[in-house]
């Protein structure tokens, strides 16, 4: 193999580099900004004085690829940091209520049995609920699959408490209208995995500090070569492959060797790879931060239900809000959603009502929407031409758009590049010349 460009620098582009400079591979990785990370970076924002991520992530001790990810490119140990088991505290800001899921270690959910640590006001047979959505799943192939609310009663005090935020975390879409396969992948790697799998982990110090940083450092230890503010524009192809890369400052010719992996947005990856098959629909996502020392004590991610707001991190320095499948917020003012939000927090917490300095971030094409209509629109990363491949987390990775399915799908492109399994058949690109 001669050199492979990996064109985007979000983290499945820093999965996929690394994957191919640690087998030996010579890797050139282009990045329109003019920074690396994508949506999965930290940066300064001023109006709060701190450094903050452009999204909150939560992660689990049962994504191995990610973890896996940190260990190769030498992260710090404190990279990501949470309890030594696996305890997810909630709360209902309506009627004041407190508890702490407790799964147990191993696959037998022998916790359910125990009051003390399952969701208030469920019964133990509750908890089986979820079972339609995997027998649906492992019957997709035979025709069944769909949604999950054609599967799963998407009612009831476990649903409102804890089904329903932990799918819309998951695959920021409503749970009801979502793919039952990506549902079911879910399920099987979390819970469906046992407490072991489950407990949560949060990159405090910020995502660049974690993942982008130690990655940048790999990769240039190893000699690959990093272009910042390089915008792609177009791809020329000649007998089968690709011939060239069209980037805003000049052209890069390929050699007969050389490969390309394309890890950039769809609606982008559309644009210079005409007739892609790839997702339309996106999901926002809004994140709210308050320059705000945490209580101490306070727990490092609070679940929130009955809220505008649904999970509370509190970091070192402040306190951040995710709200998924946040599309009805986007046209609402930025200091109506601080107010309401800060709210919410001073009860939750008991905290002065004043509001300290923040800021709203939204995400308008946060993910793909999780339907099954987008799910069937995901590509592999296998395309028409010979030399070129697909890298990004709304790729066929089986997952929903997660750090975890962004660095899956890295390194799928990496073994599907080196392997030299890139196949002619038209079936991911489809009138492109």
């Amino acid at each position: 193999m001669g050199t492979v460009h990996v064109v985007g620098a979000g983290l499945a582009g820093l999965s996929a580099s690394v994957a191919l400079a640690e087998s030996g591979a010579r890797v050139v990785l282009h990045e329109a900004a003019k920074q690396a990370g994508g949506r999965c970076r930290s940066y300064y924002d001023p109006a709060l004085g701190l450094t903050i991520d452009n999204g909150n992530h939560l992660l689990l001790s049962g994504n191995a690829d990610s973890l896996g990810f940190l260990r190769t490119i030498g992260a710090p140990a404190d990279a990501l940091v949470g309890p030594d088991v696996a305890a997810f505290d909630f709360a209902d800001l309506k009627t004041g209520e407190r508890w702490r899921l407790r799964p147990n270690a191993g696959r037998l959910p022998w916790w359910v049995m125990s009051p003390a640590r399952r969701v208030p006001g469920t019964r133990a047979r509750d908890y089986l609920a979820p079972l339609g959505i995997l027998r649906a799943a492992a019957g997709k192939a035979e025709g069944a699959g769909g949604t999950i609310g054609a599967h799963m009663a998407c009612e009831g005090t476990l649903y409102r408490r804890l089904w329903h935020p932990v799918l819309l975390a998951a695959l920021n879409t409503e749970p009801r209208d979502s793919d039952v396969g990506l549902a079911a992948r879910i399920l099987r790697e979390t819970l469906g995995a046992g407490g072991k799998a489950c407990r949560p982990l949060v990159a405090v110090e910020g995502l660049s500090y974690a993942f982008v940083d130690p990655a940048i450092r790999y990769l240039t230890g190893r000699g690959c070569e990093i272009r910042l503010g390089r915008r792609l524009r177009a791809l020329e192809f000649a007998d089968g492959r690709v011939g060239q890369l069209v980037f805003s400052d000049g052209a890069e010719s390929l050699g007969p060797e050389d490969g390309v992996v394309l890890a950039l947005p769809p609606w982008v990856a559309r644009e210079v790879l005409p007739g892609l098959l790839a997702p339309v629909e996106f999901r926002s996502i809004v994140n709210a931060h308050f320059a705000l020392v945490p209580k101490p004590g306070s727990p490092l991610v609070l679940g929130v239900v009955n809220s505008l707001t649904e999970w509370l991190f509190a970091y070192p320095d402040r306190y951040s809000v995710t709200i998924s499948g946040a599309d009805r917020l986007l046209d609402v003012p930025r200091e109506d959603l601080a107010r309401q939000i800060w709210a919410e927090i001073a009860q939750l917490c008991n905290l002065a009502p004043d509001l300290p300095s923040w800021q709203i971030v939204k995400e308008k094409r946060a993910t793909f929407a999780a339907t099954p209509a987008e799910a069937a629109r995901r590509p592999k990363a296998e395309t028409a031409y010979d030399n070129l491949v697909l890298a990004g987390d709304w790729t066929a990775t089986g997952l929903p758009s997660t750090i975890e399915g962004a660095i899956r799908s890295g390194q799928t492109a990496a073994r599907s590049l080196r392997a030299g399994s890139v196949v002619r058949a038209g079936t991911q690109v489809r009138g492109a010349a």
